[in-house]
């Protein structure tokens, strides 16, 4: 136990100093013999980071803030496996530099500064996030992202993960890595559920409708039951003309017109 307090201390401090660069406070939280929670607390957002024991998950979650403290209606932004008896320092930094990053996204940020957002309104993650959840699988992809943001006004989701993501992903459930499988599962299950319309559908018509079918079935299993639902009515729409997503312009098309 004690060494599993290390570890989650490690995590924990890492993501407070990039919440305490926006404002957060860290508040004292009594740990259980089932979890371990840090939390931190903003004007308009709390987060904590919570090792559940039994389940050996290390996730990272989010809610609002009321006069009262936080509201408690949790919504998980990332969720890995961390098992004391084979995992050590090296994984407790990789989930604590994705959990950094998480917090610290433009978007993210821009969100606790406005704090416009209010229960019932449509989700707050956009199909940028989503790509750079996928970069945490494929860290190639973060120069591919930071080159398609400077060459157009709006991030161009479809476009990207046709391109880029869907392959890996195929890839990834080929070579049949359990720990692996289970973390991308997670990972896409959560931004389904805090994702937008835009995210929504990218998951489930452009990603998992394109997921090879040798590997459908298992990896449906490792998803939430309410993205499983979302998939089985996108099935539906496989092979069928979608509108196409809209084309952006590049950052430079100003430019090039005023040479033609």
């Amino acid at each position: 136990m004690k060494e599993i307090k290390t570890v989650f201390e490690l995590v924990a401090e890492k993501v407070f100093s990039a919440l305490k660069t926006q404002g957060f406070t860290r508040e004292k939280v009594a740990d259980s013999d089932k979890e371990l929670v840090a939390l931190f607390t903003g004007e308009a957002v709390a987060y904590s980071v919570v090792y559940y024991i039994a389940k050996m998950h290390m996730v990272l979650r989010t809610c609002r803030m009321t006069e009262d403290g936080p509201d408690n209606e949790w919504s998980t932004m990332a969720t890995w496996m961390f098992d004391p008896e084979t995992d050590g320092t090296k994984e407790a930094e990789s989930i604590a530099n994705d959990f950094v990053e998480a917090v610290s996204a433009t978007a993210v940020v821009k969100r606790v500064k406005q704090a416009k957002k209010k229960k019932g309104d449509d989700g707050n993650a956009d199909p940028l996030f989503l790509a750079k959840r996928f970069a945490t699988f494929f860290p190639e992809l973060k120069e591919i992202i930071k080159e398609e943001q400077e060459s157009y006004e709006e991030f161009r989701g479809v476009y990207f993960v046709r391109t880029y993501v869907i392959d890996r992903v195929n890839a990834l459930l080929e070579r049949g890595a359990k720990g692996e499988t289970n973390k991308l599962a997670n990972m896409i299950s959560t931004q389904y559920s805090n994702g937008d319309m835009d995210t929504r559908s990218i998951i489930t018509i452009v990603i998992l409708n394109s997921i090879d079918e040798k590997y459908a079935e298992k990896f449906r299993a490792l998803l939430s039951e309410e993205l499983q639902k979302a998939w089985s009515y996108a099935v539906k729409l496989k092979g069928k003309k979608v509108r196409p997503e809209k084309e952006k312009k590049s950052m430079y098309a100003y430019s090039a017109d005023t040479l033609r």
